[in-house]
């Protein structure tokens, strides 16, 4: 055996601030926090709707706080830019082919536009 140390090579915590692909990656993965925090809101809704009126009217309150509206709709965008990237890169990682022939990449991403908004539409109406 050789009493060589193996190289290892450096990395700075930043090292994901040096090239825009990285960065963009990191904000993209960063806005799962403001969802993380919506999603804990709703669990916690839904424990105090069980619980009665008065658990019913708290949730409420907290909810209407000015923070955590401002925290829901940073968790909206979050989840608007996810959906965005998600439907942008669609058609790269499964392309659709009709009759031998790809589909246009603009087709598909507005087809899943389409679907959201008639969903949201359905359940709006449904509620």
């Amino acid at each position: 055996m050789s009493n060589r140390k193996p190289y290892v090579r450096e990395m700075k915590r930043t090292w994901w601030k040096d090239h825009p692909f990285y960065r963009f990656y990191m904000v993209r993965e960063a806005t799962i926090l403001p969802l993380i925090f919506f999603t804990i809101c709703l669990t916690f809704g839904l424990g105090s709707l069980v619980k009665g009126p008065e658990a019913w009217a708290g949730w409420l309150e907290f909810m209407s706080n000015p923070i955590v509206v401002v925290l829901n709709i940073l968790a909206l965008a979050g989840s608007l830019f996810h959906a965005q990237t998600f439907f942008s890169m669609m058609p790269q990682v499964m392309p659709i082919k009709i009759k031998g022939k790809a589909l246009d990449k603009k087709v598909v991403v507005l087809a899943q536009w389409a679907a959201v908004a008639a969903i949201s539409l359905f359940v709006l109406v449904l509620v």
